[in-house]
């Protein structure tokens, strides 16, 4: 499958583990990645609450790149603030075609034109949609048995369940559950799988923000859990690299390990840790977790993990 690739800002700055790990893992998917590398970022939300046709054209301009990839059957990312943004700008678009028209002659000088129609998923959605379960669980060579994982959605990804597609056919929200339990985990359901990490009022207000995370992680560690896995790389700062302030503020020992969700997929079909980028989590997850003999099962290699 060839995909227009979209990374984000957060995935190649602050969490290039994420941008590395999906390198590595999309290959062992047969995942043919093109990196859209003249994108602008998405936004996240904020530039639409300042200036939303803003928002708009830089979106639209990263999807008129996305529709120039030959072959491409549709667009990528690794960030769910990317999708929940994105999705938001190109339901705008696409319901207006003056509108759209409009944002299109601003991105002419550039020989761009955003053509309404285009498909724009998550790898967490393309991994269950695309991918498919069963396809997933037979390129699993190393299950993660008795690994204990809570899912941390966030929220751009899961809601308003209208524009994400959430329904019946289509329970989105329950897609991290799905893909642990077909990597061989163990699913660990607690009360803040579905919150807000609270990164977006971490400027604004970092005491409340860290009160969030702190929230969350506790309630994963009461809940027994071995690891969180998100599918977003600013949940992941909230909640990995604000780790150690949120216990402060918690009053309590955390130590929770945050997988980035191609992370997660990575350690079941084959890959090391430390190939994977975890060494650079403000929390170990081998520091936590014994990954070469009490959590994952078929390593061969006596236990050698970084």
């Amino acid at each position: 499958m060839k995909v227009a690739y979209w990374p984000g800002c957060v995935s190649r700055g602050f969490t290039p583990e994420l941008h590395g790990s999906m390198a590595q893992v999309a290959p062992l998917l047969n995942i043919e990645l093109v990196e859209l590398d003249r994108a602008a970022c998405c936004g996240a939300g904020v530039i639409a609450e300042h200036n939303q046709e803003l928002a708009d054209t830089l979106n639209a301009r990263t999807f008129a790149l996305a529709q120039q990839v030959e072959g491409a059957e549709l667009m990528m990312n690794i960030c769910s603030t990317c999708q929940g943004a994105q999705t938001e700008c190109q339901e705008r678009l696409d319901a207006s075609a003056e509108y759209r028209a409009h944002v299109n002659a601003t991105l002419a000088g550039e020989g761009l034109s955003y053509e309404k129609g285009l498909t724009n998923k998550n790898f967490l959605w393309l991994l269950v949609e695309e991918i498919g379960l069963e396809t997933l669980r037979d390129k699993v060579c190393r299950p993660l048995t008795d690994l204990r994982v809570g899912p941390f959605y966030g929220c751009y990804i899961v809601r308003p369940t209208d524009r994400m597609g959430i329904d019946e056919e289509r329970p989105r929200d329950t897609y991290l559950s799905l893909v642990i339990e077909a990597l061989g985990g163990t699913v660990i359901e607690y009360a803040g799988m579905h919150k807000c990490c609270g990164f977006p009022i971490i400027t604004m207000n970092k005491q409340a923000s860290l009160k969030q995370a702190a929230r969350h992680l506790g309630d994963a560690v009461d809940a027994d859990a071995d690891c969180l896995v998100t599918p977003c790389p600013l949940c992941h700062l909230n909640l990995d690299l604000q780790q150690p302030l949120a216990e402060r503020v918690a009053g309590r020992a955390l130590k929770m390990p945050v997988l980035h969700l191609p992370q997660l997929v990575g350690l079941a079909l084959g890959l090391q840790p430390k190939d994977l980028g975890m060494a650079r989590h403000v929390v170990k997850p081998t520091s936590v977790v014994d990954w070469s003999a009490s959590v994952v099962a078929g390593v061969g290699d006596g236990g050698q993990r970084g």
